[in-house]
């Protein structure tokens, strides 16, 4: 057998992927290895940009370039602000975790004051039109790498597909989180998502 040093979070899952294909493997046993080394309480918010194919359609590449420039020069110091962690950018859309729902949900809010603030004074073209979408729980976090769970699953579809521009959908846990939190309210959206059977629109001042 050959010896090597496995380095990192990402290496190491995927050693033990490879030990899970293995014929006869005890799946339930690696399951747990990796659960146990992996599995943290974060929420995770994914963010996205309403209208943003067809704009980079009709103006350009380099307009896609900017804006996207343009929405991590304003938004990133609010998430670190709020002791938030960029894992991810994927074009237009990112990745973020947080330690509290409520440090999340407070975040999303001040997050979209400051896009409609700049979105007020542009052309339509230039409008920074945010989406947002937050769920909690028990996730697999690999490393500064990514984060992989059923709440994350959730909150990508509510902030990617489901949120229109200025909205902030959260999942049931996220509310039951942030219940009591100053200053917003939750509306059911009678609608379910893969990861979360109710979610919520966050109403914000």
């Amino acid at each position: 057998m050959t010896d090597y040093l496995v380095t990192g979070s990402a290496a190491r899952l995927s050693q033990l992927i490879d030990e899970r294909t293995v014929p006869g493997a005890d799946v339930k046993r690696i399951d747990r290895r990796i659960w146990d080394l992996f599995g943290e309480d974060w929420t995770v918010m994914f963010t996205d940009l309403a209208g943003f194919s067809r704009q980079t359609a009709a103006f350009g590449i380099v307009h896609f370039l900017q804006i996207i420039h343009e929405q991590k020069k304003l938004l990133l110091p609010i998430v670190s602000h709020h002791d938030g962690i960029l894992l991810k950018t994927d074009a237009d859309s990112l990745l973020i975790v947080f330690r509290r729902s409520a440090s999340a949900v407070r975040c999303a809010v001040q997050m979209q004051h400051a896009c409609q603030k700049v979105s007020d004074r542009r052309l339509p073209e230039e409008q920074i039109l945010l989406c947002v979408g937050i769920g909690t729980g028990h996730v697999l976090r690999i490393g500064d790498h990514d984060v992989w769970g059923q709440e994350v699953n959730a909150a990508a579809k509510l902030g990617e597909d489901t949120a229109k521009a200025h909205e902030i959908l959260v999942t049931e846990a996220v509310r039951d989180a942030c219940a009591d939190l100053d200053g917003v309210s939750f509306l059911d959206l009678g609608l379910a998502v893969a990861g979360s059977a109710q979610n919520y629109r966050v109403k914000y001042r």
